[in-house]
């Protein structure tokens, strides 16, 4: 049996995907907002779920993967239902600018037999899971104290965002990376107590398309990216002697 455009139609899904820029605010995925409970029967009801919803015949390159497309629709779907906006990142794959390696969005290599295409989901889930987990752990360690006074937020801010770009560029992601950087600086930001909007904004003004695709950019630049970030949301330059804040750049260094 071939795939036919004709006789093996794929309806739409009725839910939506999101998008980066739907999910505005570090809430709407972070692990404290959102618990998550995992043992061998939800391994098995998922993979059971997942399995439903693989074509018995993939659309290929000679059917421009809709059947795959249509196949990766249904199970984000499934996913947000069960778990919550938070496992809308599942499938942001390191093609795609994303952190996770356990999955392909493009071109849809993930999707073949029900099983293997369970296991991947279920491996993506459980890999984006961790990453979250890990980024709320560097959120809590780079967050200026409730009391900073505006320098000391300043250099807080300018820190964690020269982190997190490099972060973002060692994550293995693609020529994308950039997109990876600007979500997780908004989610940093948002996760400070900042509005999201406000937040896309202050990153968008910082960043302002002075990282490049396919480059890697050089220290000084991330650096004066950060204090760009910086001095636009508290008005003070941060600290240029940072000898007084050797231990916590060490931290921060070794993590």
């Amino acid at each position: 049996m071939t795939y036919n455009r004709d006789t093996l139609p794929f309806p739409d899904n009725r839910v939506p995907r999101l998008t980066k820029m739907d999910i505005l605010n570090w809430d709407d995925v972070a692990p404290a907002c959102h618990p998550f409970a995992w043992d061998e029967a939800e391994d098995a009801r998922l993979r059971s779920l997942v399995r439903e919803w693989v074509p018995p015949v993939l659309s290929g390159r000679a059917g421009w993967r809709q059947g795959e497309r249509w196949c990766l629709s249904q199970v984000d779907a499934v996913l947000r239902e069960r778990y919550g906006t938070w496992a809308w990142g599942w499938s942001w794959c390191c093609f795609e600018g994303g952190p996770i390696g356990s999955w392909v969005s493009w071109p849809l290599s993930s999707v073949t037999t029900p099983d293997e295409t369970a296991e991947r989901v279920v491996a993506a889930l459980l890999e984006w899971r961790e990453w979250l987990e890990r980024t709320a752990q560097r959120f809590a360690e780079l967050a200026p104290p409730p009391d900073a006074s505006p320098e000391d937020r300043s250099w807080h801010l300018d820190r964690a965002c020269v982190r997190l770009v490099t972060h973002a560029l060692d994550s293995g992601a693609d020529n994308a990376w950039i997109g990876q950087a600007s979500t997780v600086l908004r989610w940093f930001l948002t996760s400070t107590g900042m509005d999201g909007a406000e937040a896309e904004l202050a990153v968008e003004r910082a960043i302002g398309g002075r990282f490049e695709s396919w480059v890697q950019p050089e220290r000084t630049l991330i650096e004066s990216v950060g204090e760009d970030l910086a001095v636009g949301l508290t008005g003070c330059a941060p600290y240029q002697d940072h000898r007084e804040r050797a231990e916590l750049e060490d931290l921060h260094d070794r993590h």
